[in-house]
């Protein structure tokens, strides 16, 4: 497959971007509704070239979003269930002994594809969390000894439980540091519940949605949102909420550099899925939250690895950060 670096972006306008990052959602939004933001945020994170991670309670649709965004490209998709038992051989492949030619081959694992679904991800033990964390920085899965890069597109949708503890291993900073996104389903409005209701009565929507991207969409996606002009001022923006927050009286640990680029980066796509070739203000406002606080730790105990609490701080940086005319 060919690397974004060689796929051409010149024949496609602005234009042609857009109305290929509104055909996605729009095919996304088919089967999950009522979560617009949700769904952009998602798509931010495939376009931005991160990954997402989505913590609810069971049963508000964390895995069908996956799904639905996998199903609505033309890419190879793979659900890993985590579980304590896992091996990082289980996903990351091993080599095996082939008795024609006498030597080891190697037999990729379901990491090799460009859509994963890391199902209940905190379910599993440290090192095997561990096992996706070069294959989710640099797109290469080292096994011993031999580097084998991964085909672009590639993107991890991880699921978790936040509210279950009893036989979960908690994502160290390490690995929540590369997550561009960490977001919650919430509730559907009760009208919306109902149209779920009445859309299932003759099986899974999901399983009846059609691709409407092919991964070379994706790629020119991909390469057309760092083509977003970001204004030295919006930088200028963006530093300061950056360096408030390992300023704070209430944050032991800010936002890193990583967490910066990876703002600076979602901004780009955000503009891109919004209709626009430049970011603004609000893009960094609206992102702040869902991008930087999972990268932070409170200073008392309470808050330390509470999301919530990282969010009010977080929210309460960007409130009085001075916003560029």
């Amino acid at each position: 497959m060919n690397s974004p670096q060689t796929i051409e972006t010149a024949t496609l306008t602005h234009d042609d971007l857009l109305n290929l990052s509104n055909r996605l959602l729009d095919n996304v939004e088919l089967v999950v509704l009522g979560k617009s933001e949700v769904v952009k945020l998602a798509v931010v994170a495939l376009l931005g070239e991160g990954h997402v991670l989505i913590e609810d309670v069971p049963g508000v649709g964390k895995t069908l979003l996956a799904r639905a965004l996998a199903a609505s490209i033309d890419c190879s998709f793979r659900r890993i269930q985590f579980t304590p038992d896992l091996l990082p051989s289980d996903v990351l492949g091993s080599s095996i002994y082939h008795a024609p030619s006498g030597d080891f081959v190697f037999k990729p694992g379901p990491l090799f594809s460009n859509v994963i679904l890391a199902d209940e991800i905190n379910r599993t033990t440290p090192r095997t969390q561990s096992a996706l964390l070069e294959a989710m920085s640099d797109r290469q899965v080292s096994v011993e000894g031999k580097t084998y890069p991964l085909d672009p597109p590639f993107i991890v949708l991880a699921t978790q439980n936040p509210y279950e503890f009893e036989g979960t291993y908690v994502l160290p900073e390490s690995q929540l540091d590369r997550f561009m996104i960490r977001l919650r389903m919430g509730y559907p409005i009760r009208s919306q519940e109902r149209k779920l209701l009445v859309n299932h009565r003759d099986g899974e929507p999901v399983e009846a949605l059609s691709p409407v991207l092919t991964a070379e969409d994706v790629l020119r996606l991909q390469q057309g949102v760092r083509q977003i002009r970001v204004d030295d001022a919006i930088a200028e923006y963006l530093l300061d909420i950056v360096h408030m927050s390992r300023r704070s009286e209430d944050l032991h640990v800010g936002v890193s550099t990583r967490g910066a680029l990876t703002l600076y980066r979602a901004a780009q796509s955000l503009a891109l899925v919004s209709g626009r070739d430049f970011v603004i203000p609000d893009d960094i406002k609206s992102l702040a939250v869902p991008i930087l606080a999972h990268r932070v730790l409170g200073k008392s105990f309470l808050q330390a690895g509470e999301f919530g609490a990282a969010e009010a701080i977080i929210r309460d940086i960007v409130d009085r950060a001075r916003v560029p005319v």
